[in-house]
């Protein structure tokens, strides 16, 4: 008797809970992946379609004028418009991705799914961002690609390339993140596209110098950051900045902290998950 209820004893005993000593890798590699593969299974609509839409920009704006812009300091229009092309697709891709990934899940009630794994606010806010961040990469490498027989482009300082787009690619990332956990229904997500990016991405540079704009616009971008991300990304391949790229260094850094505190704090409080 006393064998069988040691064997009955074991049968229904749970295994311990994982405990995990420093960071969970795993869980954060898991995390990651997940992200990259859900848009990567829709590649044709998630990869494919900001090429497309990178390409009607060139037409419209290069192509169908050509001959009639003048070149922009020295450069020519093409080479200056496409740097900004190329980190609008970075941008706005950036943020569809988190901000899809969050509010589908709330939406379907599988929030608890991101919730219940052993993952520290930390390792969530670094899941969800490097995998928004990952796509507005590919996104903006594979724009770059489609638009070269349009726009001669060549790196001239291959660190503000990579800084300016991995750092801009983080910050969509986390205020993806932000808005799709502040976010009740898709409509917020929309109003958040269309009243805040969209215009300040369009407010920034990316087909003309902000330094021709009249007051009060031209001081007023000086605090747009995506001026600064436009800016010092053209720079890694014309070699001329519209904004001091001391600035823009240190704000694309302090944004990318700022965002990353308020997202932790979002992940660790519930805020708008738990209920």
């Amino acid at each position: 008797m006393g064998i069988m209820k040691d064997m009955i004893a074991h049968a229904t005993t749970f295994p311990a809970p994982r405990e995990y000593r420093g960071p969970n890798w795993e869980g954060l590699k898991t995390l990651y992946v997940r992200e990259v593969r859900r848009f990567w299974k829709v590649g044709a609509q998630t990869l494919g379609a900001p090429v497309v839409t990178a390409l009607l920009y060139m037409l419209v704006f290069v192509v169908a004028v050509r001959g009639a812009r003048p070149p922009v300091e020295g450069i020519d229009f093409a080479h200056f418009v496409a740097p900004g092309l190329i980190m609008m697709q970075i941008l706005s891709n950036a943020f569809a991705n988190s901000s899809s990934s969050l509010l589908q899940a709330k939406m379907n009630g599988l929030i608890c799914d991101f919730l219940m794994p052993p993952l520290s606010p930390s390792e969530q806010v670094a899941g969800f961002a490097f995998g928004a961040a990952t796509r507005g990469v590919l996104v903006g490498a594979v724009t770059a690609l489609a638009i070269m027989p349009f726009a001669s482009l060549h790196i001239v300082h291959l660190w503000a390339v990579l800084y300016f787009g991995s750092g801009a690619a983080l910050v969509m990332g986390m205020l993806g993140v932000m808005a799709a956990i502040w976010s009740v229904k898709f409509d917020h997500i929309a109003a958040v596209s269309n009243f805040v990016i969209m215009p300040m991405t369009f407010l920034s540079g990316t087909f003309y110098l902000v330094s021709r704009l009249p007051e009060p616009f031209r001081s007023a971008s000086q605090f747009n950051p995506f001026f600064y991300l436009i800016s010092g990304f053209r720079y890694g391949f014309i070699g001329q900045a519209d904004g001091s790229l001391a600035i823009g260094v240190a704000c694309t850094a302090i944004l990318v902290g700022i965002l990353a505190v308020i997202c932790h704090w979002m992940f660790a409080s519930g805020y708008r998950l738990k209920t």
